[in-house]
């Protein structure tokens, strides 16, 4: 490696830990001071096709971000870019600033763990400070209070686009702009003042005024969750999903060479290992492990296995699939405070005696008040609130829709777009009022839908319960739902001035509410509109 490239490994390193210390103190009169130039991300940029392909599943939230960002030197509005861990926010947003060779900064809260270490972070870096043993590892500027980094940010950014301005620096970035990406900002809440804190970055925009000045801001819970009274600029959100199976085939085929063997063993396992985790470092982690011993009988690893020889690699890989299910993956969900160890490995061999079949049941302890109010939860966030009425009629479903004519065409592409747009926006937030009417709903459904069942069990013998004590019903289902939010299935996305109540999200993936349902005997896709 020369100088020139352990520079910018150096480089990079600050950029995403400012307030950790380089890992050589000595200085190194060889290494030039960082200049403007460093301020982008790679050497050289990247096509958009290289990096679309770069990324599968992410071709529309890489267009939306582009298309947000805007073209060269044009203001661009606070973007917050928002979904569940391991869904390629952060590598996505970096590479498209490689893309464009636009100049930005980029802080996490991972590292930067309170507000002087992030402020400092950004500063440093906007005025080309390197720490070193020479400076005595000590940030450019102190600063402790918002009201203080909004003058020393006005200042440095000044000097930033008016060196940009001028026609001396070398790999010259696009434009005269500087974006600020922060990372994990769901991580301030937990903070001391973390509330102040967020109001201030998500009204930077309106505080600086300043055109030069784009704000990105990265989080893993949804924009909701931070909305307030204050009166800033709204960020335009960007929603990730979670990677479906065949993107997800399509990533870990990506770096392979014998495409045909490692698709012949990903038909084996990538299906049961989905339905517990869709983390890619996750399942990179255990597909490494996996594959080794899948690769075991063969001498050849350029091989195309044919149809005999799958089944005997298969035969071979078999035991090693229900050990890994058990013992590296669980369910998203807290263990019960009472399970002890002993209990937990009881579990955990009565789902290696069942095998798959294993996964499709629930390994945690759930009222059945509380599946109706899950299940009614994730409805309510995937369904739009305008088909409520349609979906829960006396009927029920939406098998039963009438018929309608056949839509025309401007109509189909006003659909695709609202359509995209709510793709975009990812779950929804609902009030409390409609949550508590879909679970009356769906409650009854429930007790007609397998009531006699239980008529031949016993006569005394409820389906759901929901009937039972209706006098301290709803303080019981009020509860319920406090105890949802604490374990996180369900969360408080703020409250809206106009209806003056609180608004909910679910964040129960599609695949845990399906096997909540099947506990239930109750035919959820019935009542899941899709796109």
């Amino acid at each position: 490696m020369t100088s020139k490239e352990s520079s910018k490994v150096t480089r990079r390193s600050t950029r995403f830990s400012s307030s950790a210390p380089p890992e050589n103190p000595e200085p190194n009169p060889s290494h030039p001071p960082p200049t403007v130039s460093d301020l982008t991300f790679g050497e050289q940029s990247i096509t958009l096709d290289a990096l679309l392909s770069s990324f599968p599943g992410r071709r529309s939230q890489i267009l939306d971000l582009i298309r947000l960002i805007g073209p060269l030197d044009s203001p661009a509005l606070p973007v917050i870019i928002y979904g569940d861990a391991s869904t390629g926010k952060t590598s996505v947003a970096l590479q498209v600033f490689r893309h464009l060779s636009r100049p930005f900064v980029y802080s996490s809260c991972r590292t930067c763990c309170s507000p002087r270490l992030l402020f400092e972070s950004i500063l440093n870096q906007l005025l080309l400070h390197s720490k070193s043993s020479s400076n005595g590892y000590a940030s450019a500027k102190r600063c402790d209070k918002p009201s203080e980094f909004v003058n020393l940010l006005r200042e440095a950014l000044g000097s930033v686009v008016e060196t940009l301005s001028s026609a001396k620096v070398e790999r010259k970035p696009m434009g005269k702009m500087v974006y600020l990406v922060v990372d994990h900002v769901d991580l301030i809440k937990e903070w001391d003042k973390g509330g102040m804190i967020l109001q201030f970055l998500f009204g930077l925009y309106s505080v600086l005024k300043m055109p030069q000045l784009g704000v990105i801001l990265i989080s893993g819970l949804p924009p909701d969750v931070y909305y307030s009274n204050v009166g800033y600029t709204d960020p335009l959100p960007v929603y990730f999903p979670e990677y479906s199976e065949d993107e997800l085939r399509q990533i870990f085929l990506k770096n392979h060479v014998n495409k045909k063997l490692y698709s012949s063993f990903l038909d084996v396992v990538l299906r049961p290992l989905c339905r517990v985790t869709r983390r890619v470092e996750e399942l990179s982690t255990t597909f490494s492990s996996l594959f080794r011993k899948y690769c075991e009988p063969l001498d050849d690893l350029s091989i195309s296995p044919n149809e005999d020889l799958k089944r005997r690699l298969y035969s071979n890989l078999k035991p090693h699939i229900t050990s890994c299910l058990n013992e590296i993956f669980r369910v998203s969900s807290r263990p019960l405070d009472g399970d002890t160890r002993g209990e937990r490995r009881q579990k955990a061999s009565y789902g290696s005696e069942k095998g798959e079949e294993g996964l499709e049941v629930l390994d945690f302890h759930m009222s059945t008040s509380a599946k109706y109010l899950l299940i009614a939860a994730f409805l309510a966030s995937r369904n739009p609130a305008t088909l409520d009425a349609s979906m829960f009629d006396s009927t029920g479903g939406m098998d039963n829709r009438k018929r309608k004519r056949k839509a025309s065409e401007k109509s189909m592409e006003k659909k695709e777009m609202a359509e995209q747009e709510a793709v975009m926006k990812g779950p929804g937030s609902f009030p409390l009022e409609r949550l508590l009417a879909i679970f009356q709903c769906i409650a009854s459904v429930g007790d007609s839908s397998f009531g006699e069942e239980e008529d031949q069990e016993g006569e005394g013998e409820e389906a759901t319960g929901y009937d039972k004590e209706s006098n301290n019903m709803m303080s019981d289902i009020l509860l319920q739902v406090s105890s949802l939010c604490d374990a996180n299935f369900i969360i408080k996305s703020g409250s809206c001035p106009l209806e003056g109540s609180i608004r909910y999200r679910s964040l129960v993936s599609e695949d845990l509410s399906l096997k909540v349902a099947r506990s239930l005997n109750f035919p959820l896709s019935k009542y899941l509109y899709r796109r």
